[in-house]
């Protein structure tokens, strides 16, 4: 060994120290009890502990500026005290460690003030991330947009029990089919999950898998003592015994220490002479390193495995053989994953890493080594070497109106609208539709994609041309793979379809390139991807999801593929505006809307007409149908156009002598329109609300509200200022293909009576006409419901209602 390569180790276990020691003191400062009658809970110091040594080589010596890392969210102790060190994060947001705007207890993107580059939490998710994020790098480089910047890798420090997590899998599956390269995933394998010890030979399976989709796969597994001592006589003898001893006898002797190794050794390997021999040598504190000295925690090796694998581009599995709570008390417990060390533990534990009592934040205390050259060795370090690494893109210009084929008077769908409106962009040569990229999970034809794809193609690093095309077979579809083509196939996985997104969204700050991601998928399985689709808006990535089809209305399909509550997933999800529209060119205007609003920077106030946080920009959730409706005539105005953005707009607005106003959303337009017309005859001026964003105007209604109480007398939302239009007497029915209380709600605004029709149980197969009447949403139920919401003489033309 070089004396530059013993004085790089002697910094990093320099490092390695401190940052153990300012993890768990983090940890511990956290749990002091704050308010009387709060929880102590565990703090994660064992997890963060197995990958001390891990973390400290990749960031200060492998990791180059352009890779981005998913940080297993057990050790954000490990990663705030690194970027604390860095000089990225402050003390001050370390000793309010789980506090309010303290450093978060996960790695955030959007919460934290250090370097991170993807949020993890839900576990598995921050895994998958990053192999979907090398794909949309790669793509970012087919068409020419890195410039002079480099590749960089994109690596999951991952804990063995989140391979537990079927996402993980599912997203191995989608990297092996687009050639995934420049990845690596880092099993930090202590085998232990929060509840048990990883059952017996796991490794041989993850080794097994990854290297059927087509990963190289490195064991680090002994360290060099352990590699030593091998080598010595006797030392195959306890590499045996090693290899085979139970997970859970391994966890349960690191806990009791070098005494009981030596016990247990000498139990079961008996007096063999040179083995014998090998064990005497050591005392128990020589006994024990030897035994802890498991490959994920022995630097020299872990920087001669990343070295290797540095100098090719293919994915690679790391399974590292770590200890949980490694230097720790609380090393190899099995209840050690909320475990935290007593005040003694503590106590001894500063003492062993040099640390005076009144200086645990200092940044080099207890350093053997000089703090300057510490400080020198960690900003000479290649990751933190050009500072901050999140990157800004300048917005994509996008047109002031989008082309759609005049449909006025037609009968059309806002699914078919949706695919008439992408392939009008795929016809510009403009920077704004090169930018626009698709992707679907095996249902871009039937979500309308395929004229967009036929136009722009689909892309791959190879080219690869459409066989039926080359062999002149008639089809309406060209499947053309290309380096140019702006269309991501995926496999039947809604998660992957989200954690794409989630990628896709983010290549501005990842990659330094503004993208404008389209995803869509049947709007019922929204559900199979809650959690993906969450993750992704936590990150704040950026896209146009479109669920589609949806409601009962997809009346043959039957209850499976109609969906209920998706509407109010639209409604609650945090970072995700949601749009319902019925008619052609209320899309138009709602996607021209959603493609400025996914990238606006997150800077402003709210807007204090509306009191919507437009500003802050985030991602589109449109929910259209398959149903084909006759397009209005009309003129599509500046006011219009506005109030379809902010979420209603009067398609008959109420006079002095309404009595009863009916609000649709979406599909359901012509059997609200049909039964106001029934109604004329016995209510004057009946109202119809035309709902295009439920979540639009309660997400104004409930800022304005906040703003009243913070002292804004006169703030009000729109939807205040609609319904103020409406006598207090006057009823109100809302409508829609999706649960009632998706409108249910507009009562509250000013104080009317409401009657709330929607969908509350599984559907089934059926004529939509059927399916309407037999829920209770169809012409007939509005006007039934319009009598009870108003005063007046019993309405004509009702029928009973279905039971």
């Amino acid at each position: 060994m070089s004396p530059a390569e013993s004085d790089k180790l002697k910094m990093l276990a320099e490092l390695e120290r401190r940052i153990l020691w300012l993890a768990s003191w983090t940890i511990h400062q956290a749990n002091h009890v704050r308010e009387p009658g709060e929880v102590k809970v565990g703090g994660h110091q064992a997890s963060s502990a197995s990958l001390a040594t891990i973390m400290t080589a990749l960031y200060f010596d492998v990791l180059r500026p352009q890779d981005r890392v998913a940080v297993k969210p057990h050790a954000s102790p490990i990663f705030h005290a690194i970027q604390y060190l860095a000089g990225n994060q402050t003390i001050e947001k370390l000793q309010n460690f789980r506090g309010l705007k303290g450093a978060q207890s996960y790695p955030s993107r959007t919460k934290d003030i250090d370097d991170v580059d993807f949020s993890t939490g839900s576990v598995g998710l921050g895994v998958a991330q990053t192999l979907f994020s090398s794909l949309v790098q790669d793509y970012v480089s087919a068409h020419g947009w890195m410039g002079e910047r480099p590749e960089g890798r994109m690596v999951a420090l991952v804990g063995d029990a989140e391979m537990d997590e079927g996402n993980i899998y599912e997203a191995l599956i989608e990297g092996w089919k687009h050639g995934l390269r420049n990845c690596w995933w880092i099993v930090d394998y202590n085998r232990q999950s929060l509840d048990a010890v990883i059952r017996e030979g796991l490794w041989q399976k993850f080794e097994q898998m990854f290297a059927n989709f087509g990963w190289d796969v490195v064991i680090l597994k002994h360290g060099r003592l352990q590699q030593q001592a091998f080598a010595e006589p006797g030392g195959e003898v306890l590499r045996d015994w090693i290899d085979r001893c139970p997970n859970q006898l391994y966890s349960a002797l690191t806990f009791q220490g070098g005494a009981a190794w030596r016990k247990k050794l000498l139990d079961e390997i008996g007096d063999q002479g040179p083995v014998s021999a090998l064990i005497d040598r050591r005392n128990d504190a020589e006994l024990e390193a030897l035994m802890n000295n498991l490959g994920g925690h022995d630097m020299p090796s872990l920087l001669q495995a990343f070295e290797a694998a540095s100098k090719h581009d293919r994915p690679t599995c790391f399974i590292c053989y770590t200890i949980k709570g490694f230097s720790l008390p609380l090393a190899g417990h099995k209840d050690n994953h909320a475990g935290l060390m007593t005040p003694a533990q503590l106590a001894t534990f500063q003492t062993s890493v040099g640390v005076r009592q009144g200086h645990e934040w200092d940044k080099w205390e207890g350093t053997a080594v000089d703090p300057k050259k510490l400080e020198a060795f960690v900003h000479a370090a290649p990751f933190f070497a050009q500072g901050t690494r999140h990157h800004s893109a300048p917005s994509v210009d996008v047109p002031a109106q989008l082309v759609v084929p005049q449909n006025a008077g037609k009968v059309v769908s806002t699914q078919m609208g949706f695919g008439q409106i992408l392939n009008e962009i795929a016809r510009d040569d403009s920077e704004f539709a090169s930018r626009v990229v698709t992707t679907s999970p095996d249902v871009t034809v039937s979500t309308n994609l395929g004229p967009w794809v036929n136009r722009r193609g689909l892309f791959a690093r190879d080219k690869l041309a459409d066989t039926f095309k080359a062999e002149r077979i008639p089809s309406t579809y060209t499947w053309e793979f290309g380096p140019s083509g702006q269309h991501l196939e995926l496999g039947i996985a809604e998660s992957n379809l989200m954690i794409m997104l989630s990628a896709l969204g983010l290549s501005h700050s990842i990659n330094g390139v503004r993208l404008l991601p389209v995803g869509t998928l049947y709007d019922p399985f929204i559900y199979r991807a809650a959690d993906q689709l969450n993750y992704a808006c936590y990150q704040d990535a950026r896209f146009l999801l479109a669920g589609t089809p949806s409601g009962i209305t997809l009346a043959p399909e039957g209850g499976a593929h109609q969906s209920i509550g998706t509407p109010l997933i639209g409604m609650a999800q945090d970072g995700l505006c949601a749009f319902e529209p019925a008619f052609i060119d209320e899309l138009a205007v709602i996607m021209r809307f959603a493609f400025d609003y996914m990238q606006r920077n997150g800077d402003g106030d709210p807007d204090e007409t509306t009191w919507l946080r437009d500003q802050t920009g985030g991602s589109v959730y449109l929910r259209l149908s398959t149903r084909p409706v006759e397009q209005p005539v009309r003129e599509m105005t500046d006011q219009l156009a506005n109030d379809i953005i902010l979420g209603a707009y009067w398609m008959r607005p109420p006079t002095p002598n309404t009595t009863v106003m009916i609000a649709y959303q979406g599909v359901i337009a012509p059997e609200a329109i049909a039964a106001a017309g029934l109604l004329a005859e016995d209510r004057r001026d009946v109202a119809i609300l035309a709902v295009t964003s439920a979540d639009r105007l309660n997400a104004g209604a409930q800022a304005a509200e906040r703003a009243r109480q913070r002292g804004n007398a006169a703030a009000t939302s729109h939807i205040e200022r609609m319904l103020e239009k409406l006598d207090r007497n006057c009823g109100i029915v809302t409508v829609t293909d999706g649960h009632p209380l998706t409108l249910s709600w507009l009562g509250s605004v000013q104080g009317h009576r409401v009657k709330a029709l929607g969908v509350e149980h599984f559907g089934q197969t059926g004529t939509i006409a059927d399916l309407y009447h037999h829920y209770n949403i169809d012409t007939n139920a509005i006007v039934h419901a319009a009598q009870a919401a108003s005063t007046g003489r019993t309405v004509r033309y009702l029928r009973a209602l279905s039971t």
